[in-house]
């Protein structure tokens, strides 16, 4: 075991250095830099705008920049200079990743907690009134944009006499300490953002969990436990088992989608994560911040599928012993 995932950890080595060379060459592509947007400002002087070049580095080639930028990674953990905010980026990124982080996670325990029993219910229940409607559901789900539902779900909160429907606390609890009643003001809101940003996965699982419980419910072994006597609700623990495999691989590629996915929702929501700071660090041409947050999502993603896999080999002796 211990092997596998020293093996796994060197070969994302290489893959981190691939990623962040395609990561600089797209950012690169993009027409003009960060100085760029102060051309059209008549009060800025070309004298002061190669200035504000020199200052930032802009006027290296990509090459000795790019040199530079994962030299900096790679020896002192330092992922570069965010243009706009003038401050380095890993400390923007330390700022708001406890909350990406949390946000993200709770996300993906309420995509399982919903996924896993209503599929099974689907599943065992075929063509029934339940069975269409979750399906009829599962599909909408997948169809309505996670900042739609933002939308519909403040509407609702607003139109319920709430007064307080954005951010994670309410005015009075922003810069509070923490007490009982600021953590039960979180609780009241983050239930938002883990329902925006798990739906979509709710529904996607869901369909999931049906299909490969429906396909174990007609394995072979199956007819076997039912001919040596075993009950129905013990039969489907096995088939259960068998059939959950396939959603730890697939939880894998969970993290970084969920990830990802908080970056319109937290816009919409107004989340202190990172979503914003990338959304404006595009509009910016910030470019060291963008090239930071599509690495992490990288690294997210290399992780997600090496713990996936170390979930199966341990569930699975199967997988273990292979």
């Amino acid at each position: 075991m211990w092997s596998f995932v020293i093996r796994r950890v060197l070969i994302m080595i290489p893959m981190m250095l691939v990623v962040s060379m395609i990561c600089f060459a797209v950012v690169e592509l993009q027409p003009g830099d960060y100085v760029t947007q102060f051309l059209s400002n008549p009060d800025i002087t070309k004298e002061q705008i190669e200035t504000i070049r020199l200052e930032y580095g802009l006027d290296k080639g990509p090459v000795e920049r790019y040199g530079l930028w994962i030299g900096g990674i790679v020896s002192r953990g330092d992922f570069g200079w965010s243009f706009a905010s003038r401050r380095p980026v890993w400390d923007l990124i330390a700022e708001r990743m406890g909350w990406t982080i949390v946000i993200a996670l709770l996300a993906i325990v309420f995509q399982w907690l919903l996924a896993i029993p209503l599929g099974v219910y689907s599943a065992t229940h075929p063509r029934s009134v339940g069975d269409y409607a979750l399906t009829g559901g599962a599909f909408l789900g997948l169809s309505v944009p996670d900042f739609f539902l933002a939308i519909l779900i403040m509407f609702a909160l607003v139109s319920m006499g709430s007064t307080s429907v954005g951010g994670l606390f309410s005015s009075a609890y922003v810069s509070a300490p923490w007490s009982l009643a600021k953590l039960w003001d979180l609780i009241k809101h983050l239930w938002v953002p883990v329902v925006v940003i798990g739906a979509a996965g709710v529904a996607s699982l869901l369909r999931v969990m049906r299909g490969n419980f429906l396909d174990a419910s007609s394995a072979p072994y199956v007819e076997a436990l039912r001919a040596r006597g075993l009950k129905d609700s013990a039969v489907r623990g096995h088939v259960l088992k068998n059939a959950i495999n396939p959603m730890i691989s697939i939880a894998g590629m969970q993290l970084p989608e969920v990830f990802s996915g908080t970056i319109t929702a937290s816009i919409v929501i107004g989340l202190p994560t990172i979503g914003p700071f990338f959304y404006e660090a595009l509009l910016n041409s910030d470019q060291y911040l963008v090239m930071a947050f599509l690495m992490f999502i990288a690294f997210i993603t290399q992780v997600g599928s090496l713990l996936a896999d170390l979930a199966l080999a341990v569930l699975d002796p199967r997988i273990r012993m292979s």
